[in-house]
């Protein structure tokens, strides 16, 4: 087995970016739900705000963290403890790996941004990528959330200068957040805002190691045919009503044969191979599959009619009538 590489000191790091920070170059990328990165450029008179907002706060804080005591810990492990640095692995974050990946190897593939095509209010977060002078050394990312409600639209924006209003005479305005969001360095992720965090990966480590739990289970219960390059696992992680669904699904109520009976009795549009497995060839097939094994489909006995059940609620048995196995 791989020994996993040793997480980074941060305070190590942190002190030795701020002897050198005012020679770090930056650019940034957008980027939206799907976590595709847009290159975009920025002028020259935000020089003075961009080093503080996305670097020198970041740095301050970890400086003065090894002075007070502050610790760091694995964000799986917490338990949302006071004083602490939260760390996980790039590699348990897919979309974030998947986001600097494009970044650092599909470069040519990146565009420019531009609001007519891409649309601001379509934007998740906001990257800044900084490398140094000396090329051995790999770059690293800090990135923030971006809200709908920091974004101005030229459209319907009003500026005030000179002491009257006036019309916003730009594509769209960015108010930047000024707090201290996430930081990759190397493989590691660091967070100094969980929920932040959360939401601009859609990551929820509870969930998720419950998800990959029912994965688990699904893949032994069932035998699945995917697309090339697919499997459940990938699936599942790119989709989080899936995810949020697995929680609560009981693995083993129901057999492989029951469920393609079941999506014949209910004509739904899931197909088996020849070797009877259950083909899952995009998220539709996967929401199908997944009601399936949870029994979500009902066939009402007075109107013939077929429905999906968003919730259920088990009924006792009635009074004097043996359990149901």
């Amino acid at each position: 087995m791989e020994k996993s590489n040793e997480p980074t000191d941060i305070f190590l790091w942190a002190n030795n970016v701020d002897g050198v920070k005012k020679d770090l170059d930056v650019e940034f990328f957008l980027f939206n739900k799907h976590y595709t990165p847009y290159f975009t450029k920025f002028d020259s008179e935000l020089n003075s705000q961009i080093k503080p907002l996305f670097l020198f706060d970041l740095i301050n804080y970890v400086n003065m963290g090894a002075a007070t005591g502050l610790t760091v810990r694995d964000f799986e492990l917490s338990e949302g403890e006071e004083n602490v640095l939260l760390r996980t692995d790039l590699a348990n974050v897919g979309r974030a790996e998947t986001l600097l990946n494009l970044i650092e190897h599909q470069r040519n593939d990146i565009v420019e941004f531009s609001e007519q095509e891409h649309e601001f209010k379509r934007i998740k977060g906001i990257l800044a990528r900084f490398t140094y002078k000396d090329a051995s050394k790999k770059p690293f990312y800090s990135m923030k959330l971006i809200s709908q409600g920091q974004v101005l639209k030229g459209s319907t924006a009003w500026e005030f200068k000179d002491g009257k209003f006036g019309a916003f005479n730009a594509d769209a305005g960015l108010k930047v957040p000024s707090d201290n969001q996430v930081l990759v360095v190397d493989k590691d992720i660091f967070i100094f805002d969980q929920a932040k965090f959360e939401r601009l990966f859609n990551y929820d480590y509870k969930k998720q190691a419950l998800a990959d739990q029912r994965v688990a289970e699904i893949e032994k219960q069932f035998r699945l045919s995917f697309p090339d390059g697919m499997n459940l696992q990938t699936m599942v992680s790119e989709r989080k009503k899936i995810i949020n669904k697995l929680q609560k699904v009981e693995i083993g109520a129901i057999t492989q044969e029951q469920v393609i009976t079941y999506a014949d009795e209910m004509q739904l549009e899931l197909m088996s191979d020849d070797k009877g497995a259950i083909i899952i060839m995009d998220g539709n097939d996967l929401d199908t599959f997944v009601n399936l094994i949870n029994e979500d489909y009902i066939t009402s006995e007075i109107t013939g009619r077929r429905y999906e059940v968003k919730a259920k609620k088990l009924l006792d048995d009635p009074e004097g009538e043996p359990p149901r196995g």
